[in-house]
């Protein structure tokens, strides 16, 4: 299992101050057999056509599913023509992992969205365990899928704010007699709980160096705040699905594709500043990615095994 917390890899900022200023990582961190800091494991990676099943629970509206679904559907090449930088140029560097692997064992991944399941009556209430994001995610697909489970801001979850903002894992699961395992991946709305730990750049942080927050591509700081969390998750869940793919350090704490790269969203980042980003001449928001339906998002920046640097789209 793996959690995104941006703020809180902010807190070792000092440790790879002078690794993220050149953007390459440290050599004693690099794996010497393939040049690279994050290590592969021999595991099986997501491959072939999985699909993105969203699971909402609690109260969303249809414009904030918007963002969320439109990102998703972003991802893909074949998705509606998008102005660059754009989000599927983003996603084509999890594809250098898939070179590494062998092509053969791991051929390349296409995800598509596919349900949207709506769970607005807070049917486990408003508190939940681990356990029970994972009784939610099993409300998706049960083979070849990512089940996303997105809970709303008035939602409590063990451990939401204090030390992860989303996690992603694996389940198994029976499939017409086979063993199957599926992908999850939880990630909390922080706009009233905790937004400047979970939803920063577009909030004060709570702590480390202050600026001023950015203001959020689609007007919600909640959400926009979803995706930036959304994204690095599907990019470890992508390359270490199963918790034998590619990360460093613990399995059961893995620095993985996204979160080697904390905070880290343009040229020139640093801690407490998310880099050079670009700004909407209209609204004055910041992104650094264009998506569908006119969509911009600010998304995290990939650790590249191909140059063992973070890469960044801006």
């Amino acid at each position: 299992m793996a959690s995104s917390n941006i703020l809180t890899l902010l807190a070792i900022f000092s440790l790879l101050n002078l690794c993220i200023a050149s953007r390459t990582m440290p050599t004693s961190l690099v794996d010497d057999s393939q040049n690279q800091l994050l290590k592969y494991h021999k595991g099986i990676l997501l491959h072939g056509r999985i699909s993105v099943n969203l699971i909402w629970y609690g109260k969303f509206t249809p414009s904030q599913r918007a963002i969320v679904a439109d990102f998703i559907t972003s991802l893909s090449t074949s998705s509606p023509s998008q102005a660059q930088p754009s989000v599927a140029a983003w996603w084509k560097t999890t594809e250098k992992y898939y070179h590494i692997a062998g092509s053969k064992k791991n051929p390349s991944l296409s995800l598509y969205l596919n349900k949207q399941i709506l769970d607005q009556s807070y049917s486990l209430g408003k508190s939940l365990t681990q356990k029970q994001l994972v009784q939610l995610a099993s409300k998706g697909e049960q083979m070849n899928a990512i089940n996303v489970v997105l809970t709303a801001s008035d939602v409590a979850v063990d451990g939401f704010c204090q030390n992860r903002c989303g996690t992603h894992g694996a389940k198994s699961t029976i499939v017409e007699g086979k063993n199957q395992k599926f992908a999850y991946i939880w990630v909390g709305n922080s706009e009233i709980q905790c937004p400047g730990y979970c939803a920063w750049p577009f909030h004060q942080p709570i702590y480390g160096p202050q600026s001023p927050p950015l203001v959020a591509p689609n007007n919600d700081v909640g959400l926009d705040g979803i995706v930036i969390n959304l994204s690095g998750l599907l990019a470890g869940t992508a390359t270490n699905p199963f918790g034998n793919g590619f990360y460093q350090g613990p399995a059961d704490a893995p620095l993985e594709a996204s979160t080697a790269c904390p905070g880290m969203y343009a040229k020139g980042a640093y801690p407490g500043y998310a880099g050079d980003l670009l700004i909407d001449s209209t609204s004055g928001a910041s992104y650094n990615a264009h998506g569908v339906n006119g969509r911009k998002y600010v998304l995290p920046a990939i650790y590249d095994p191909s140059t063992s640097k973070c890469s960044t789209l801006v």
